[in-house]
């Protein structure tokens, strides 16, 4: 799968597609799919223009400016949206029982432009079997548009709107001011569309409502907690290990420090030309070492009075960083995994390099696990339990939560507001999300004797076995405006047989990090300022406590870090993130 999730997710690559984007909204779900096999290649590469850290802070803090200027001078607040609503002209009347799209009459193609934030999007549309779909039931044409903050700034800063803009940052000044530049979608569903509100998530509506009580954008891959309570949300992270190695050791437990350390001397010894253990690429963030390791702990997401906690330095998690570096220092942890980059780490995962890996984005590395699985029989890669808390913690592990990602919305220069709304409405209803998963049934799926879908043998086979022809005749998996997990569980083909038992291994342990959503300070403040140099202290901090070359260095590289916390405003930071998780379990309705 590429993926979703929306994790995967290569932490460099993630920072380089977000710009200032909260991280823990994008793990695991940045560009989910069908298992496309070069999937996390792409997503390896495809942000890397994205422009450096200076032109990063440039970019934000023209579109600070900007977007308090009123974006260009676009917009007026959004006070005055519902009388700029144009009638319908007798094209349809509006029903809450069925789609607009169903009723609309309009006989000339309606032409609309989509800007989407980010220079890996696949522009095309209308070739492909679920574009073309969506083309002829809406008789549309849309031209997409794709680029980075530089070029989504110059909208802004006078340039011609697209109709229609996505964007991946939940907190930043586009999103948080939308109300000046975008329609809301409770005035659009009204006036055209009342449908929408039968398909859209009502917690998810709620969720992003402004200051003003309405709601500009909709994002992919918001789950809710009855989502979560569904089962139907598979665990995207686990510590997996290759069947030969685990059946040739004794299928042996990974779960204390001890046992870990032993294991690995193990491998080095009876598998010489294995990596005895990997994890996702590093770059310039944490890889699957960072909050990943930690939601596989089981760290807590609150102190016991309910504030913001700091789990990099919970005392559970420091001991399997200590014990991370005395693993490096007998030769167990190789330099170059902290050197790989995303395509460097999925060509060792295809090959089978690593005995052992923390393995965050499953999906995005299901192709690379099944050409591994289908090239060596009886080696593939299987969950175990893996690492375990010192303490007796339980995993919390992490998925997509309700901020989700990929947020769209309609603008106020947009040509056909009506026909936009009509595909919100479509992309988000069970029709729409059966064709940007499964396609077209009889052309390219059926429905089993199990009630399943499945996947004709001609189009298995392509997936299976030809990528690149799958993902350009096909494209299903892939073009998904407002995916969602529920409607992975249909089919017994929505995932490669290469994760499925580290699925069915994840269930249970699952836990919805809701309250840990868009804390982190305003952009342009001094705290926001403060954090980004703590993150990216933490991010080499990280990398240098697991090869530290004694005891003592550890615990001096842990100390500067601490002191690093105490010079820039971390009480501060603490309080706003605080702060903004009680917002956040008001808004749940949670205690």
């Amino acid at each position: 799968m590429l993926e979703g999730g929306r994790g995967f997710l290569k932490s460099v690559s993630l920072r380089k597609a977000k710009g200032l984007m909260d991280r823990k909204s994008l793990r695991g779900h940045a560009f989910r799919g069908l298992f496309y096999k070069k999937g996390g290649l792409i997503m390896g590469r495809m942000f890397k223009n994205f422009g450096k850290q200076g032109m990063k802070i440039g970019t934000a803090m023209l579109a600070v400016a900007l977007v308090a200027s009123g974006c260009g001078g676009s917009g007026n607040g959004g006070k005055d949206t519902a009388k700029k609503l144009e009638s319908l002209d007798g094209r349809y009347t509006p029903s809450a029982d069925q789609p607009a799209w169903q009723l609309d009459t309009k006989k000339e193609t309606t032409d609309l432009t989509w800007y989407v934030n980010a220079d890996w999007w696949n522009t095309d549309f209308g070739n492909d079997v679920v574009t073309k779909k969506i083309k002829e039931d809406l008789n549309i044409n849309i031209k997409f548009i794709k680029g980075d903050d530089t070029k989504l700034n110059t909208f802004f800063a006078g340039g011609e709107m697209p109709d229609l803009i996505t964007v991946f940052d939940s907190n930043s000044p586009v999103v948080q001011k939308a109300a000046s530049w975008a329609l809301p979608l409770n005035d659009l569903a009204e006036q055209y569309d009342p449908y929408f509100n039968k398909v859209a998530a009502e917690d998810t509506l709620k969720w992003f409502q402004l200051s003003d009580g309405k709601t500009y954008g909709y994002p992919n891959y918001s789950n809710t907690q009855a989502d979560y309570d569904s089962g139907n949300i598979p665990a995207k992270t686990a510590f997996v290990i290759r069947k030969d190695v685990y059946e040739a050791l004794g299928s042996p437990s990974f779960g204390t420090p001890a046992e870990f350390k032993s294991m690995m001397d193990k491998i080095k010894t009876s598998f010489p030309d294995l990596i005895p253990f990997g994890f996702n690429s590093i770059g310039t963030g944490t890889g699957s070492l960072g909050d990943v390791l930690q939601d596989f702990l089981g760290v807590p997401l609150e102190d016991k009075d309910g504030k913001f906690y700091n789990r990099n330095l919970d005392e559970d998690y420091l001991a399997w960083l200590k014990t991370l570096n005395e693993t490096y220092r007998s030769g167990d942890i190789s330099d170059d995994s902290f050197a790989d980059d995303g395509p460097a780490f999925e060509e060792k995962v295809k090959s089978g390099k690593y005995a052992t890996m923390l393995l965050d984005g499953t999906p995005q590395q299901g192709g690379n696990l099944q050409i591994f699985m289908s090239g060596n029989p009886g080696k593939e890669y299987i969950a175990i339990d893996g690492p375990q808390s010192t303490v007796g913690n339980a995993p919390t592990l992490n998925q997509s939560g309700i901020t989700g990602w990929m947020i769209s919305f309609i603008t106020k220069k947009c040509k056909d507001p009506a026909k936009a709304i009509q595909i919100f409405t479509y992309l988000l209803s069970d029709e729409g999300q059966m064709l940007m998963n499964y396609g077209i049934e009889g052309e390219t799926y059926k429905i089993n004797d199990q009630g399943k879908v499945e996947l004709l043998p001609e189009v298995k086979d392509l997936q299976l076995n030809n990528a690149d022809k799958f993902k350009k005749d096909y494209r299903m998996g892939e073009f998904m405006f407002f995916g969602h997990d529920k409607h992975k569980a249909l089919s017994d083909d929505a995932f490669p047989e290469s994760i499925k038992q580290m699925q069915e291994w994840g269930k249970g342990k699952l836990k919805p990090h809701f309250i840990l959503e868009n804390i982190n300070p305003a952009q342009g403040t001094p705290e926001a300022r403060s954090l980004t140099a703590i993150d990216t202290t933490w991010n080499t901090t990280l990398v240098s406590l697991i090869r530290s070359k004694s005891d003592d260095e550890f615990n001096a590289t842990l100390d500067s870090y601490k002191s690093f916390l105490e010079q820039n405003n971390w009480d501060k930071i603490a309080a706003v993130r605080t702060e903004k998780m009680q917002a956040n379990k008001d808004k749940l309705g949670l205690k």
